[in-house]
């Protein structure tokens, strides 16, 4: 495996999970729209961006190790089809599902390549 692709490797999941989170976040912003008081509009900021939250502590564990990082998003992204099937057209399962299967399959494979992954970052 050469350098570039070592590095595309670590990083690619990486990048998807952090664009995924603010792509998530968009959701959150229908709040303003609800005419309430800043306090009432601050609180259901804070409860719409649950998701993120989710999201982004999911990547940080998944930075160090990537094994769990494979079962979180995969996880994920079965709890979001198991708990949301039926309510919405596919396209809205694949843009949410499809992201987190991604990235839990990039971390498998970042599992997998790890020891040369490693020797990789260690030597820049």
């Amino acid at each position: 495996m050469n350098n570039t692709t070592k590095q595309l490797l670590f990083w690619t999941p990486r990048v998807i999970c952090i664009l995924f989170a603010a792509f998530i976040s968009l959701f959150a912003l229908d709040v303003f729209d609800e005419g309430q008081g800043v306090l009432k509009t601050i609180l259901a900021l804070a409860i719409h961006l649950v998701p993120t939250y989710i999201i982004v502590i999911a990547l940080l564990v998944s930075w160090r190790w990537e094994w769990v990082g494979t079962i979180l998003f995969i996880g994920l992204a079965l709890f979001y089809l198991i708990w949301t099937w039926g309510r919405f057209p596919l396209v809205a399962y694949l843009a949410i599902s499809g992201p987190l299967i991604l990235v839990g399959i990039l971390f498998l494979l970042n599992w997998i390549y790890r020891a040369e992954l490693r020797t990789r970052m260690e030597a820049d």
